[in-house]
């Protein structure tokens, strides 16, 4: 099974291959990268065809059952082939809060920690609508990783996480976060949702990579 990964963060790519591989790691794994357009949609501050264009024609990367979305400027268009539309509809995994956890809540909170700013406008309408979604963002800790310093980074996400300490789990909206899991559980005693994690395990199920 292949599976081709769009991203617009070249930080995306490491924690998504590390999910595969706990998770997944029969699959065989195609990385794009175009990291120019998270910069131009933090620029414009909304999406526009030409960015939209963009990420349509990677997915005319074959062969691939299902070109997998890591990154809000990557989400919204539509892949080549009917099968990888209805797949990617199902699956939008970067935005994919609906780990079966969040899904099946009903009237609780979430917190949405992110690192870049427009996530928290395009992802909170993914969730189910009984859900109260509590955006976060942790400034600065985008630019930190930028930089090459991890642990400022880590730092400035954990200590946003403790703003979310009322909410009953704590979704990291950015692959590149899903390494602070463990350090955002502890400092903030709340269950943590990785979207890396959980665009495995659905892409897994969708493609039935089960068995």
């Amino acid at each position: 099974m292949r599976i081709a990964l769009i991203h617009a963060l070249k930080h995306s790519i490491q924690p998504i291959e590390a999910s595969f591989a706990r998770l997944w790691p029969d699959a065989s794994l195609m990385n794009l990268l175009d990291d120019s357009l998270s910069a131009d949609l933090a620029r414009d501050g909304r999406l526009t065809e030409a960015m939209t264009g963009r990420s349509c024609r990677s997915d005319g990367m074959r062969p691939s059952p299902a070109p997998t979305r890591s990154c809000s400027p990557a989400r919204p268009s539509a892949p080549a082939s009917t099968r990888s539309r209805a797949l990617t509809r199902r699956c939008r995994c970067s935005a994919e809060p609906g780990d079966d956890r969040a899904g099946r809540r009903r009237g609780g909170r979430i917190g949405l920690l992110a690192s870049f700013a427009p996530t928290l406008v395009s992802m909170p309408p993914e969730f189910p609508a009984s859900v109260e979604v509590v955006p976060k963002l942790a400034e600065g800790a985008l630019a930190a990783l930028d930089r090459g310093d991890r642990a400022e980074h880590d730092r400035l996400v954990v200590e946003a996480s403790r703003d979310l300490r009322d909410c009953d789990l704590i979704a990291l909206a950015q692959y590149s976060m899903a390494p602070t899991a463990v350090l955002v559980a502890e400092a903030s005693g709340r269950p943590v949702l990785t979207t890396p994690d959980s665009a495995v395990q659905k892409l897994k199920q969708l493609l039935g990579g089960d068995g």
